[in-house]
């Protein structure tokens, strides 16, 4: 039933191997996830778990990775704060239901009208998060419950098996391909770090990640109306931001594998996981860009990559705590450090000067919003500035080449599509006081867009005539001069030169 390879460029050795490198980078970022959202370290490490098998069983996106995620925890901490996880729960199913809604009602496809330069500025944004993010592991617990920066030999270490891992992942792969390079410089490290009983942090250090099998249990709140209006804000922006961010990951990672995942599947899969978790126990999640391309470059191209990264996460919770609390952090720091170098679209910086300057600072706002704010508020800003921006160069595309039929009648041949953004560049084209008895526009190679544009050509018909003066319209659309009032009875059609297009019109919904 499920194409558990993707495809022969991937082998299942690919998709084990890599899937295990994912699940122990899955460790640290689900744990501090779940410190972000003020639940405890299990309950991340389970959200982990549930979405990252359903997402990979059922999901739009075989090969990309799913769990708990910053930008969903974010969105978690007033909730769990003000109200206490079994609301949480409660509304970590609603945000289940709301996007599998979206997926039934197959709005996943408009992912694909996010223009190029929010695309980019979305990846560096989070290029840059992943990277601060590491920043926390530079730090140690101090006497009074808070953190210091590292210092002395303790930093040392750090830096030298952040390099240590690094340089394994750069250049073990011009040696072998065999196994992926981040599983090799883990393991390595780890032994060193264990072998020479080196001073540094461990996965331990932050938190035990032994447990057991997630248990079903309803969420203890009031089955009310006052239970809903406290969980349905965070919900919708819950679903909102996870299906964003998983979305947007799924673009990358098809323009990386140069296939087509299925954006309205994947929204149903995460909705599924997203409700699991709230009956078991998890924070919920969504897409992760860091650990898929971890997967990725891993070799990771099938279903089986993700299910593998999944179920090792349970088998480290359920009987390899004790081994996998003893890796050095450095080593997971430094495999995300190298996902930031792999992530992070470098080109960016050649090309700024080279691109339109609109697109450039699209390029630029969004990546700077991700890292201030968040993801989701970074797309919607960069769809809307990049909406204006094309709204209003297209303003500028409207023009009217005027010629004369005879003394008595002037001619309008409209060039480019009149909509909300070109209505006064098309009125300022008109002078009906200077104009002859007789005037024509032809839209023969313009559009009507909406009902701003209808309305502009109604207002003209009221200035013709209160000049005296008569205006007539050609080659517009049937539909469009049916909607016309004032110079409804101006229009002149032509039944076989017309032509036939909607226009987007509340009176025709």
């Amino acid at each position: 039933m499920f194409q558990l390879i993707l495809s022969q460029r991937a082998t299942a050795k690919d998709d084990l191997l890599s899937g295990l490198t994912v699940a122990l980078a899955l460790v640290p970022e689900a744990v501090a996830f779940a410190f972000v959202a003020g639940v405890n370290p299990l309950v991340g490490l389970y959200a982990a778990f549930m979405v990252g098998l359903i997402t990979s069983i059922f999901g739009g996106r075989p090969g990309m990775i799913s769990g708990a995620t910053g930008a969903m925890a974010v969105v978690m901490v007033d909730l769990v704060a003000d109200h206490g996880v079994q609301y949480l729960f409660a509304c970590i199913i609603l945000t289940g239901f709301i996007q599998i809604s979206a997926g039934a009602l197959r709005l996943g496809k408009f992912i694909r009208l996010v223009p190029h330069p929010v695309m980019l500025g979305f990846v560096n944004g989070l290029a840059i998060v992943i990277f601060l993010a590491q920043l926390e592991q530079f730090k140690a617990p101090t006497l009074d419950g808070g953190k210091e920066w590292l210092s002395g030999m303790g930093l040392a270490w750090m830096l030298i098996l952040v390099g240590a891992t690094m340089a394994i992942m750069k250049f073990l792969p011009k040696l072998t391909t065999a196994v992926p390079a981040g599983l090799v410089a883990i393991v390595v490290v780890s032994l060193v770090a264990i072998g020479f009983s080196l001073d540094v942090q461990t996965v331990g250090d932050v938190a035990s990640i032994a447990g057991g099998l997630p248990e079903f249990a309803i969420p203890s709140v009031p089955f009310n109306w006052d239970t809903l209006e406290i969980i349905f804000p965070y919900a919708l922006i819950l679903a909102g931001v996870g299906l964003i961010e998983s979305l947007l990951t799924l673009s990358l990672i098809d323009e990386i594998t140069q296939t087509r995942g299925r954006s309205n599947r994947e929204c149903v899969a995460q909705g599924l996981a997203n409700t699991a978790n709230g009956f078991f126990g998890g924070m919920g999640g969504c897409a992760m860009i860091g650990q898929s391309m971890i997967n990725v470059n891993s070799g990771g191209r099938g279903r089986l990559s993700g299910i593998t990264a999944a179920v090792a996460l349970l088998m480290f919770i359920l009987f390899g705590s004790s081994i996998i609390e003893k890796i050095p952090l450095a080593a997971l720091v430094g495999v995300m450090f190298m996902v930031v170098i792999g992530t992070f679209e470098w080109s960016s910086f050649r090309i700024l000067r080279k691109i339109p300057k609109q697109d450039a600072f699209v390029l630029i706002l969004v990546s700077g919003i991700t890292v201030i704010f968040d993801l989701a508020i970074a797309v919607v800003v960069g769809v809307i500035v990049s909406a204006l921006v094309f709204a209003w160069e297209h303003a500028k595309h409207v023009t009217a080449r005027v010629r004369e039929e005879n003394d008595n009648v002037r001619i309008y041949d409209l060039e480019g599509p009149l909509f909300f953004g070109s209505v006064h560049s098309f009125l300022d084209a008109f002078d009906p006081h200077k104009d002859p008895r007789h005037v024509v526009i032809d839209f023969q190679r313009s559009r009507v867009c909406d009902h701003s544009g209808l309305e502009a050509i109604d207002t003209l018909a009221e200035r013709y005539k209160q000049a005296g003066k008569k205006l007539h319209i050609k080659h517009l659309s049937q539909e469009c001069a049916a909607l016309l009032k004032k110079a409804g009875d101006m229009v002149e059609v032509n039944l076989i030169e017309d032509p036939h297009y909607h226009i987007a019109s509340d009176d025709l919904a």
